[in-house]
């Protein structure tokens, strides 16, 4: 929902130039007064965020730390006394919206870098203490190591390169060693989500196996716990445990009889469901049981009775997909197939027909062209797009809207796998093939092909292939559907969702906020309304039929705004704890936020299924301002306990509606006296 510039694309310049202009403007703060220094600082810190965006910047720039900090670049600022610098605040600063702030903590660890290896010898700091600092600072933000861009990243634009490419290179000249524990932690933490997209999960324990045996980077104790992770790509069975190579491994399978195969399938089995991914060496094996030993098949994607008795009643259809979708490449498909055969949906009438016809699809050369930039030539476009169709119906959970503000869009590829699998199929099948996907708004047909642009100035290449090629048509169909809202009084999308989304959205719609001025509207009327259709105690035990659409009020981690970001709610029940929790879908690549106020989001131990989210009803309530109802069932205003209402009134105030509160408000529900 927000619209800010992807920032992906770096244009091209002269290197050494640029950094002869940077040299300049150095020069030009050293020989300054210090009364006129100030003056000379936006130059300075343009030119160095445009020499951090090239991928020599960081070098370059660390080169030059004394020199920065004798000219006078810290003077007057927070950063200026390294000594008494806290690693935790440079979370924020990192993700700032404010190019100079970001500029200077860059800054600020790149000079600590040159004290820690030695470079710059600092009066008040030691290299030791600057090192401790930097390995804090790389634990802390782990999510720029990672890859997985939130909310902050996205609307920071291009700033976001430079925080992202400042961490990257501390890490690679202090030592990946140093958050080696940490990073797995993160990686275990990820895959709980069971995430589609896992080219960076896949990065990241690539380069812990490369820590691990590089005979220069002395681990210690680190990395006890990640021999797991590196198995499940690289060995997760007897016969594959060194890593061998695909052609290897198929020689070796020639010689094996039914036993060992049989082995080969339960570990290939147990290593995919235990963490979320798919060895190469599973798909080689996949493929070499298909044409003598399919009856292993059940084994080596792990099926339980629900998903045997699918692939039996489906066998022809689930061999044609595994032939001409699942390669060593494309192995991840895998674990879709097993999640789709478990989910039982092929028993739906449309399904197996849509799937027929997506194995035997054509490709337009726009759809081929995008498949190809984000994953190569190998295999070709038709078996990345039927992993990727199969991937999103095991996993509706696991969509992931990447680098782009198209929360929208994902939110509906999820919503549509979730619950309207052959509809999923029917657009996938119109933008790969048509290169057009009509939709209708009240009745007016929206073409893609015919529409404005979308919200996303350009859809990046970090999605799944279901996403990369449906994506970029559903944001502008979105786009266009709320220009045809345009002179509506209130909120578009109280008529954009339920067209966009499908029938089983909601036509009621509850806004907390004014749409012309910003400010909060009847708090206590959509907080009491919410709890009426969506609380267990105050609905009648009514469960959620159907995932509804909502939009929620991210804030970062010191609770400030940041912008309207859509999510599904999927149900509200009670967790292990006897706690009333929404659990619902966020399409922001990582669900486990922290959302300031004590606003922590769990994605794991609170009942969460695989790729839910969940918050406490109160704290979710709190970040919530758009939700949808079917005007039916809207029944009475809960009655809430007043000092609840009141707790969740306060947190909208100490955080996205700091600002929001009207002048001549006035809380009806006034907390209970003490004593």
């Amino acid at each position: 929902m927000s619209d800010s510039d992807p920032g992906n694309a770096v244009p091209a310049v002269n290197f050494e130039k640029l950094v002869q202009r940077l040299d300049d403007a150095i020069e030009a703060l050293e020989d300054s007064r210090p009364f006129a220094k100030p003056a000379k600082l936006p130059r300075l810190f343009d030119i160095v965020r445009r020499v951090l965006l090239q991928p020599e910047g960081c070098a370059a720039v660390a080169a030059r730390a004394e020199r920065l900090e004798n000219a006078g670049v810290f003077l007057g600022t927070d950063w200026a006394e390294p000594s008494i610098l806290l690693p935790y605040l440079t979370t924020s600063s990192l993700q700032s919206p404010h190019a100079d702030t970001v500029v200077i903590e860059a800054l600020s660890e790149l000079r600590l870098l040159a004290v820690a290896t030695g470079d710059y010898w600092h009066p008040s700091v030691s290299a030791e203490q600057a090192h401790h600092y930097l390995t804090q600072v790389l634990a802390l933000n782990l999510s720029l190591l990672f890859g997985e861009g939130g909310e902050a990243e996205r609307e920071q634009g291009k700033l976001a390169l430079i925080s992202r490419g400042v961490i990257e290179h501390v890490a690679r000249e202090i030592g990946y060693e140093h958050v080696i524990d940490r990073l797995i932690e993160e990686i275990w933490r990820i895959l709980q989500q069971r995430p589609i997209q896992v080219t960076s999960v896949r990065r990241m324990i690539t380069q812990i196996a490369l820590c691990r045996t590089d005979p220069a980077i002395d681990l210690g104790g680190a990395g006890q716990g990640a021999e797991r992770l590196i198995s499940s790509l690289y060995g997760p069975t007897q016969a594959c445990r060194e890593d061998p190579g695909i052609p290897v491994y198929e020689e070796r399978l020639q010689s094996m009889d039914t036993v060992a195969l049989q082995s080969e399938a339960t570990g290939f089995a147990r290593s995919m469901h235990d963490t979320g991914l798919v060895s190469p060496y599973h798909a080689a094996f996949v493929r070499y049981i298909l044409e003598k030993q399919d009856a292993l098949l059940t084994e080596a994607l792990g099926l339980s009775s629900t998903g045997r008795d699918c692939l039996l009643c489906y066998r022809e259809l689930v061999h044609e997909l595994l032939k001409e979708g699942v390669f060593p490449e494309t192995a991840q498909g895998l674990y879709g197939l097993a999640l789709m055969l478990e989910r039982g949906i092929l028993y739906q009438p449309p399904v197996a027909p849509a799937l027929w016809r997506q194995v035997l699809l054509s490709i337009c050369p726009q759809a081929r062209e995008r498949i190809q930039l984000a994953y190569g030539y190998t295999p070709q476009p038709r078996a990345w797009l039927i992993q990727g169709v199969m991937n999103m119906l095991g996993q509706p959970l696991g969509v992931g809207q990447g680098h782009n503000p198209t929360c929208q869009s994902a939110r509906a590829l999820s919503m549509w796998a979730y619950n309207d699998p052959d509809y999923l199929l029917q657009m996938v099948a119109w933008a790969a093939r048509d290169n057009e996907i009509i939709m209708h708004f009240e009745g007016q047909p929206v073409s893609s092909a015919r529409s404005g642009g979308g919200v996303a100035s350009e859809i990046t290449l970090d999605l799944d292939p279901v996403s990369l090629v449906v994506v970029p048509h559903l944001d502008r169909i979105y786009a266009e559907m709320g220009r045809l809202c345009v002179g509506r009084p209130g909120d578009p999308h109280q008529w954009v969702n339920p067209e966009f989304h499908g029938w089983s959205a909601g036509r009621g719609f509850a806004i907390n906020v004014d749409v012309e001025t910003g400010k909060l509207l009847d708090l206590e009327g959509f907080l009491r309304h919410f709890y009426a259709s969506y609380h267990p105690y105050y609905n009648g035990n009514q469960p959620l039929i159907h995932p509804q659409p909502a939009g929620i009020a991210i804030t970062d981690s010191a609770a400030r705004f940041i912008g309207w970001h859509a999510i599904t709610i999927l149900r509200v029940a009670l967790d292990p704890e006897d706690v009333m929790r929404v659990y619902f879908f966020n399409p922001n690549n990582d669900s486990g936020q922290n959302w300031g106020d004590g606003v922590v989001v769990s994605t794991a131990r609170k009942g969460e299924r695989f790729g839910e989210a969940s918050l406490p009803l109160e704290q979710f309530a709190s970040r919530l301002y758009i939700f949808h109802f079917d005007p039916l069932e809207r029944g009475d205003s809960a009655d809430i306990p007043l000092d609840e209402l009141q707790r969740v009134i306060e947190r909208v105030h100490v955080s996205w509606g700091r600002d929001r509160v009207p002048a001549d408000i006035s809380l009806q529900a006034e907390p209970p006296q003490s004593g």
